[in-house]
Parts: structure tokens; C-alpha cells; sequence
């Protein structure tokens, strides 16, 4: 096991520990972050794991009350430790916390709550990660935050009279927390379905659609949907093949359908939104909607502008083969697409985990310079953090 002894439950900080030095510095306490951390325990490194929320798993905190993933529990579990319950069931939000936490606790994994990264440079051939109170040193760097990381909303929404309620799906928790009168859900991925869905049950939906997703069922011939994918070989299917880029350009519904959401639910499906009013939104159509309340599930943006310089290509997407950047140490874990459909999935991202922690362990001696932190003339991670209801 690893030295440091560093649990969540430990205080966070001290003069004495201002300039700590670690073989990895990993960034992010989520599904990813610990996912990295229980190989990097199993190879010995001196590490720590950093997460800037009080808890761990603190973005699955964000998520609705009702949440259930569409990946039943055998597909849902992080390496070494399969995740309790019935293993078809489906977990549900408060679930998959639960598990995180236990997972930590299992391997007795360094996280430390209550700590930001404000900074990533170079000093004198390592890495430097800046704190608010301390900066700490090591050898090699995974930035573990995940693709959803800054709720996009767009900026029409100021538009809308202040007496409308609004707020992105980060905000949404429950159907009785939305004013009564019609609501607007913006968003045609699984999470925007989802809580339209939920909605419909205590209020007039509608659901603004901007693209075209492809339905598949959540159960096909009496197996869930991630049987088959897993039988087949299909989510292991690498972005570089040519299976892997048709899939990776097309956006899927898990167990929802357009038809389903009107004849079951009664929701009046919407196309794109371009504009707002007042208290109207403008479609593409040309059709108007007056409403009481918009909910923003329109995914997430990256935000690295903690990376001094960055790493990131000039579209702002991470540059990087298979979450291994031109920097030497420096890795990217938990992107969508990163290698396959499941490195984002709670399930999978353990595969990329285990590539990187070998990469880390076959890192040899390396000097950094000040400036090494460029832009690699490397693919782009193509994914843009789209949202959906299993990270």
C-alpha cells in the first residue's frame, strides 16, 4: 500500500506539509479519481488524491433525487470491489455515493476533501500543484475532473423575465422544487428526457430537442442493452476504429424514445431553441412557447484554465492518445471517448485507469523545463463532456 496515510477524514493541510512531495499528484476525487488510485495503491506510490468538494463522488450530489443510471450493477462497479445489490437492478443516485465512499474506504485510499487545485506549472523538473494554502510537488500528474465539470448554459437565458424560474439540471432535484404552470426542459440527452419525464407527472412539459439522438431500449430479446454491448464487443470499441468514430459522432437514448415521451407522457416535443423574451422562448420551427419555468439540461463545459500553460488545443479540447499527453507525467483520466464508449461510464473507466497507471509505472527519468506544458500536436479529445445519466 501506499505511505501516506492521507484519508478523507483527516485534516487538510498544515504549514508543515507546505511543500509535500508525491510520486502522483492525482486531481479529482470522483468515479476516476479513485479508479487510478486503487492501481497507483497496488504499484506502492507515494500519492495523493485531491478533491476540491467536501465529500467524495461530490458531482453525483448534483444529480436529481429520482436518478437511477442506466447501467445495472454488474456494469457499475470500479475494480476490486463489486457493487452490492441485485446485479440487475439499477443503481440509483444515492447508491452509487455510497458505493464511492465505501470503495475509498476499502482501499484505504489518500483523498483529500476541502482541497482545490488552483494551479499546475513547473518548478525545477517537477510538477507543481498550487492549493490555497500550501503547493505540492510529484513526479507525474492525473487530472481526474472528468468531463462534467462547468454547467453550460446558454446565454439567451438572461434574456428570460427574472420571475422565471431557471436552472440548469445540476440544480433540478425534485419535481416539487419546480414552480407550478409549463415547463421548459432544453436538452435532448438522456438527463433532459429523464426529468421531463419525471415532470410531466405534476406539470405541463414540453422538451426543446436541437438534435437528433438514435433511440435504443434500456432491455432488448429479455438482456439489458449493456449485455449486448458487452458481448458483442461494441463498448469496448476504441475512438480509432472505424465503428468507434461512427459511434462516437451519433448520440443514443437509453430506454427512452421521442414516440414514448409523447403517447406516455403527453410532452410536446419542441425543436432548438434561438431565442428568448420575457417570458417567451422562440423555436426553429418559428413556434413560440409562453413558460413558468426553464430547466437547462444542456451538458458541461471543461474548464483547465488551472493548467499554467495548458495543455489544450486551440478548439480548448484536451490533446491527448488514450488520456496520455505529450508532457511526459502528465495524464488525462475519465474523458468521454477517451478510448472507448465506457471510459466516462462508471463501469469502464477502470480500463483506462489500469492503461495509465502503466504508463505511470513505465515513466523513466525525465527533467521537466518551465514552459514544457505546451500544446502536443496530437489528436483531440473530440468529445465535448455531452450529458448523460451514468458517468
Amino acid at each position: 500500500m501506499h505511505e501516506t496515510g492521507l484519508t478523507a477524514n483527516q485534516a487538510n493541510g498544515s504549514a508543515e506539509r507546505s511543500h509535500e512531495r508525491f510520486d502522483v499528484v492525482v486531481v479529482g476525487g470522483g468515479q476516476a479519481g479513485l479508479a487510478i488510485g486503487y492501481f497507483l495503491a497496488r504499484q506502492g506510490r507515494r500519492f495523493v488524491i485531491l478533491e476540491a468538494a467536501d465529500s467524495i463522488g461530490a458531482a453525483w450530489q448534483t444529480r436529481w433525487d429520482s436518478l437511477l443510471l442506466f447501467t445495472p450493477r454488474r456494469y457499475s462497479a470500479l475494480a476490486g470491489l463489486a457493487f452490492p445489490g441485485d446485479p440487475d437492478g439499477y443503481p440509483t443516485r444515492d447508491d452509487v455515493i455510497a458505493y464511492l465512499e465505501e470503495y475509498a474506504a476499502t482501499f484505504d485510499l489518500p483523498v483529500e476533501l476541502d482541497s482545490a487545485v488552483r494551479s499546475l506549472a513547473v518548478a525545477d523538473g517537477r510538477f507543481v500543484v498550487g492549493l490555497d494554502d500550501r503547493r505540492l510537488e510529484a513526479d507525474q500528474v492525473v487530472v481526474a475532473t472528468g468531463p462534467f465539470q462547468v454547467p453550460g448554459v446558454p446565454a439567451l437565458a438572461g434574456e428570460l423575465a427574472p420571475e422565471i424560474f431557471q436552472t440548469h439540471s445540476t440544480g433540478y432535484m425534485r419535481p416539487s422544487d419546480v414552480p407550478e404552470g409549463t415547463v421548459l426542459v432544453v436538452g435532448g440527452g438522456n438527463t433532459g428526457y429523464q426529468i421531463a419525464k419525471e415532470l410531466s407527472a405534476t406539470h405541463k412539459v414540453h422538451l426543446a430537442v436541437g438534435t437528433r439522438q438514435k433511440p435504443l431500449p434500456q432491455r432488448l430479446v429479455g438482456r439489458d442493452l449493456f449485455w449486448w454491448l458487452t458481448k458483442t464487443g461494441l463498448i469496448k470499441k476504441t475512438i480509432d476504429s472505424r465503428m468507434g468514430r461512427r459511434l462516437q459522432q451519433s448520440d443514443t437514448l437509453i430506454g427512452s424514445s421521442p414516440r414514448e415521451l409523447r403517447r406516455r407522457y403527453k410532452i410536446d416535443l419542441k425543436p432548438r431553441v434561438v431565442a428568448a423574451s420575457g417570458r417567451t422562448i422562440s423555436f426553429a420551427d418559428g413556434s413560440e412557447l409562453d413558460v413558468d419555468a426553464v430547466i437547462w439540461a444542456t451538458g458541461y463545459r471543461s474548464d483547465y484554465s488551472w493548467i499554467e500553460p495548458s495543455v489544450l488545443g486551440p478548439d480548448g479540447r484536451v490533446q491527448h492518445r488514450r488520456g496520455v499527453t505529450e508532457v511526459p507525467g502528465l495524464y488525462f483520466l475519465g474523458l468521454s471517448w477517451q478510448h472507448t464508449r465506457g471510459s466516462a461510464l462508471i463501469g469502464w473507466v477502470k480500463d483506462d485507469a489500469e492503461f495509465i497507471a502503466a504508463e505511470i509505472a513505465s515513466q523513466k527519468e525525465r527533467v521537466l523545463e518551465p514552459g514544457t506544458l505546451k500544446s502536443p500536436d496530437v489528436r483531440a479529445d473530440r468529445a465535448a463532456a455531452a450529458e448523460g445519466s451514468a458517468r
